[in-house]
C-alpha cells in the first residue's frame, strides 16, 4: 500500500515501517514485522499473532467494536484514480448514479463506501494498487478508489500511462493504529508516542521521506 507500507525487493518499506521502528525504539521493544493479508489483520491481532496494526487502517465504528484505536495520526480521503481522458467527468464530484465499473481493494474503507453509496455499480476487486492501475489501463474499470495517499502515489508513478487523480474526495477518514482491547498499557504508551512524534517533527520527517507532504 505505497507509500505507507510496501515491498522494495524483499524489504518492507514506507511510512508505517519507519514509524514502527521509531515506535519500537521509543518503547524499548524489538520490532518484528508480520505480513498479514488485509482482511485478516484484526483476527491476527486478537489471536495474538501481532500486537499492533500499523497498516494505514482508518477509524470506523465497526472496527471500534473489535479493537482499540490509538489517537489518529493522519487524515486521508477516499479518492479516485482515473484515465486522463475521463478526468473531466469528475471535476465537480461523483454523480449519484455512477454506472461506470469501479475498481476497489476488498474489505477496505473505499470498498465499503462504494458498496454503500453505489450498491448497483459493478465493482472490480483488486488485490492491491498495482492491480487497480492494471484495471484502469486495460479499461476493466473507469475509476479506482482508495486512500488519497495511495492514489496520489500511483498517479505520480503512472502519469506516463495516462492516469491521473479525480480532484474531489468521496470521504474523509482518520488513520490510526490498532491494539487489542485488553492492551491498555500499550495503547497509552502509543498515544504518548504519537503526541510527542507530532510535536518533535518525527511524523513530518517520515512523511517527507516517502511523499511530497510538507515539501
Amino acid at each position: 500500500f505505497p507509500p505507507m507500507v510496501f515491498k522494495q525487493g524483499k524489504d518492507l518499506v514506507g511510512v508505517e515501517v519507519d514509524m514502527a521502528r521509531v515506535l519500537g525504539s521509543y518503547l524499548g521493544r524489538p520490532v518484528v514485522f508480520v505480513e498479514v493479508p488485509w482482511k485478516d489483520q484484526i483476527e491476527a491481532l486478537n489471536n495474538k499473532r501481532t500486537d499492533i496494526i500499523m497498516s494505514s487502517m482508518s477509524i470506523t465504528e465497526a472496527r471500534r467494536f473489535v479493537l482499540s484505536f490509538s489517537q489518529p495520526y493522519f487524515v486521508v480521503g477516499q479518492m479516485a484514480l482515473v484515465r486522463r481522458e475521463n478526468k473531466h467527468k469528475y471535476l465537480l464530484g461523483f454523480p449519484l448514479n455512477l454506472k461506470a465499473p469501479i475498481a476497489v481493494i476488498p474489505a477496505t474503507t473505499g470498498d465499503f463506501l462504494i458498496q454503500r453509496d453505489y450498491p448497483k455499480t459493478k465493482r472490480v476487486n483488486c488485490k492491491d494498487g498495482a492491480a487497480g492501475v492494471e484495471a484502469l489501463v486495460r479499461k476493466k474499470a473507469e475509476l479506482f478508489f482508495a486512500d488519497s495517499t495511495l492514489i496520489w502515489y500511483l498517479a505520480g508513478m503512472h502519469a506516463a500511462d495516462g492516469l491521473t487523480v479525480a480532484p474531489m474526495t468521496l470521504s474523509e477518514e482518520q488513520l490510526a493504529w490498532g491494539v487489542r482491547k485488553t492492551d491498555d498499557a500499550l495503547l497509552a504508551a502509543v498515544n504518548t508516542f504519537i503526541t510527542q512524534a507530532r510535536q518533535n517533527g518525527t511524523f513530518l520527517k517520515v512523511f517527507q521521506r516517502w511523499t511530497s507532504i510538507g515539501n
